[in-house]
């Protein structure tokens, strides 16, 4: 009794997936006909600016997808894509629109519209032709003598009406064995094609390396310019001032020697300003603190000193590559010097977590919303970092409020 039951659960469940999918199916072959039409008008009218949104719909309607085949079978399936640029250039659309994960979609889209739909429909037949057939003794003879019951063949007497209890023990038996096999056929075949292959993870690999290092190369240009000026307006203009107060006071030494003292005084004092100058531009470059005492303690002492009130909840981040947690701490103190300068806000809220091989930060204030990412800004600067490292980083900022900036980092060893 018991195994019979088992046996129905999984009949039920393989048919509630077959037809779920099957309705899902025609709402992809609503999608492909719309696609066929709109698409080639829009990038013909020189609409790509709706490419970024045309790929995130089509991989959150794939993703779907992924959710309903793993729920059936078991079986996750992987779904990474590469980050859309938040103001992409005509070339990152058109490599956009013609990467791996969008064809493999698209790919997918076009195969769920067809075979989804087909399949959907015959778990949804087989059962009703097994309850039409039962129900035609009781009405057959209601119908018109030349219109009668035809399924599977035309019933004009009592005799065929009796022998369609055994055509539906037929569709019955069909449909028992037919839709559970269907629909692991079906979970099989949609995996297949939404999960990448090994070549498109390769290529989706190498992009990805490609950016980071093309992102690299950016970020270290872009600090080696900040250090540049760094140097160029700071500690160098106090080590001329230096040089032109020492050679103030050796003249005064041969012509007023009483007044070389408090020259050479003020000289001291601009030399101290430089090498304090010098202390912060080493420190910019890669923070003492964090050898010290590790991202934990360096991110506590940042939160000490904010300007404005904050918040900091960490979670057991222990100790990650050197490089990750001088872009995590850059991040972080970029981030409370853009709220300090420009939100207006009252609290900050900082918390830091490391699951696996990804450290992830999470950066909100209260002030008044609407930051702008632009280029040379600081939130430029702080996607260049992140980006180096392979990581993401989004920004959410309405009018009004709050900011929250979420980055994740790779941080395996």
């Amino acid at each position: 009794m018991l195994k019979a039951m088992d046996k129905s659960r999984r009949w039920l469940r393989a048919a509630r997936f077959a037809a779920v999918e099957g309705g899902a199916g025609a709402v992809s072959l609503m999608l492909v006909i719309l696609g066929l039409i709109c698409v080639p008008l829009l990038l013909l009218a020189g609409g790509w600016a709706a490419v970024p949104r045309l790929v995130r719909g089509l991989q959150g309607w794939a993703d779907r997808g992924r959710r309903r085949v793993a729920r059936f079978s078991g079986v996750d399936i992987d779904s990474r894509y590469a980050a859309i640029p938040p103001d992409p250039t005509l070339r990152e659309l058109q490599h956009l629109l013609w990467a791996p994960s969008t064809r493999r979609e698209v790919v997918w889209l076009a195969a769920h519209a067809i075979v989804g739909s087909f399949v959907g429909l015959f778990t949804v037949v087989l059962p009703l032709a097994t309850i039409n057939s039962l129900l035609v003794p009781a009405y057959w003879w209601a119908l018109p003598a030349d219109e009668p019951v035809g399924s599977p063949f035309p019933v004009t007497s009592w005799a065929r009406a009796a022998a369609m209890p055994l055509v539906a023990v037929g569709f019955g038996l069909l449909a028992w064995w037919l839709i559970p096999l269907g629909a692991r056929w079906l979970a099989e075949f949609l995996r297949n094609l939404l999960a990448p292959t090994r070549a498109s993870r390769l290529a989706e690999r190498l992009t990805a390396v490609s950016a980071s290092r093309a992102a690299a190369l950016d970020a270290h240009a872009a600090e080696l310019r900040r250090i540049e000026r760094d140097l160029h307006d700071g500690a160098q203009n106090r080590l001329v001032a230096v040089v032109m107060m020492l050679g103030i006071a050796e003249r005064s030494l041969t012509n007023d020697p009483e007044s070389a003292l408090p020259q050479l005084r003020r000289a001291q004092d601009a030399a101290n300003d430089a090498l304090s100058g010098l202390r912060t531009i080493v420190h910019d470059i890669y923070p003492p603190i964090l050898d010290d005492l590790g991202l934990e303690g360096a991110l506590s002492a940042l939160a000490g000193r904010s300007a404005i009130p904050c918040e900091l909840r960490l979670g057991a981040v222990g100790r990650v590559p050197a490089a990750v947690e001088s872009a995590a701490y850059f991040v972080v103190a970029e981030s409370l010097t853009n709220s300090a300068k420009h939100s207006g806000a009252k609290q900050i809220s900082i918390s830091v977590e490391r699951a696996a091989e990804q450290l992830t930060l999470e950066v909100v204030d209260d002030g008044g919303g609407d930051a702008m990412e632009r280029p040379g800004g600081g939130l430029a600067g702080m996607r260049r970092r992140v980006q180096a490292f392979e990581g993401e980083m989004k920004v959410v900022s309405p009018p009004g409020g709050p900011t929250r900036i979420e980055v994740a980092l790779p941080c395996g060893l």
